[in-house]
């Protein structure tokens, strides 16, 4: 039986340590090593057959394949938003079929030395998708000027972005145009997250929208914060319930968060719609099953997971454009919550 080769192997023919080739070999452009070195070393582990085809061919082309996908967010909040599995299935479907592996990491302190940026730098991956973009996020600006490939599931204030979205401005005016048509006026909005993070800001922007073209005035007392989780939508709506002239509906732009805010409501001893009508936004899976059954915005976060990870190995490839936008129908789910008496799909 033929005897594998090792990197020792390598090391002893190439005459440079262990350390060296396994830098090499694992793609450490941080680390300062020659062209020429580089080079001998790919060569004899080409010439051993130390790597399958495939691999050394990701090598010859200075390619990780491996794509990374970053949540800017803390652990929690992570783990409390129910769309990302879906995402996640969405990127991982594409990758599976291209051949390229996933790195998984959220950011939880910017300042820390595992940032994004020095991921990227690092040349552990080829590219970035970064979900939740944030409108104080520089780093995604150093990304673009140095022509590192990106693509945001979100959109950002600035710079011009590949992206996989949906249209958070016109999905948020659809369904505070549905409680208007309900006789609404006095509508509240709990945001999905603070409005540092670009989706938060854009739904509040869709409300602000539906108010003005029906010629309702926008009250900054009928806008509570959320921060990802049900616990936040339990603290948030705690306000509005308090105001001298409550809201009789309420627009929560996340599934998640408006948990916590039935929760609140039904335990002030209140209706859900015959005191305060409810909408969300994400049409989780337990949005159906929850009493009543909640109205809410359906995000295709399948597509958008698939989208975003074909724009990325297209712009890796070099087949893809960067900055192109696809951005996805998001269909509105009419259920009970909202005073309608059944399930409807409105697009």
């Amino acid at each position: 039986m033929k005897k594998s080769t090792s990197m020792k192997d390598i090391a002893r023919m190439a005459n440079v340590s262990r350390t060296t080739v396994s830098f090499v070999l694992n793609n450490r452009m941080d680390i300062k090593i020659s062209e020429e070195t580089r080079k001998k070393v790919l060569d004899i582990a080409r010439k051993l057959d130390y790597y399958p085809h495939a691999i050394a061919k990701s090598l010859v082309k200075r390619q990780s394949k491996t794509l990374g996908l970053v949540w800017c967010q803390r652990l929690r909040s992570v783990f409390s938003d129910m769309l990302i599995p879906q995402v996640i299935l969405g990127i991982n479907n594409v990758a599976l079929k291209k051949d390229y592996n996933i790195l998984i990491q959220y950011i939880e302190n910017k300042k820390s030395k595992d940032n994004y940026y020095h991921l990227a730098r690092g040349k552990r991956i080829d590219g970035i998708i970064l979900s939740g973009p944030r409108s104080d996020d520089e780093e995604i600006l150093k990304l673009k000027e140095e022509d590192f490939p990106i693509v945001l599931i979100g959109q950002a204030n600035e710079g011009d972005f590949s992206c996989s979205d949906i249209d958070n401005v016109e999905a948020s005016k659809k369904i505070v145009n549905h409680l208007i048509s309900h006789g609404h006026k006095r509508i509240a909005i709990i945001t999905n997250a603070p409005l540092n993070y670009t989706a938060s800001k854009l739904r509040l922007q869709g409300y602000k929208e539906a108010l003005e073209n029906a010629k309702i005035n926008f009250n900054e007392d009928m806008v509570s914060i959320g921060n990802f989780t049900s616990g936040s939508g339990f603290q948030a709506v705690q306000n509005l319930l308090s105001l001298k002239e409550p809201p009789t509906a309420i627009f929560v732009a996340s599934d998640v968060v408006a948990f916590g805010v039935m929760d609140a409501i039904k335990k002030k001893g209140l209706r859900i719609p015959e005191d305060i009508a409810l909408a969300g936004f994400d049409n989780v899976h337990l949005s159906e099953h929850t009493d009543p059954s909640l109205t809410t915005v359906n995000v295709p976060a399948f597509d958008i997971g698939m989208n975003a990870a074909n724009l990325l190995i297209n712009i890796i490839e070099g087949e893809e454009e960067k900055n192109r936008k696809i951005i996805l129908n998001a269909n509105m789910i009419i259920r009970r919550s909202c005073g309608c008496k059944m399930n409807i799909k409105v697009k």
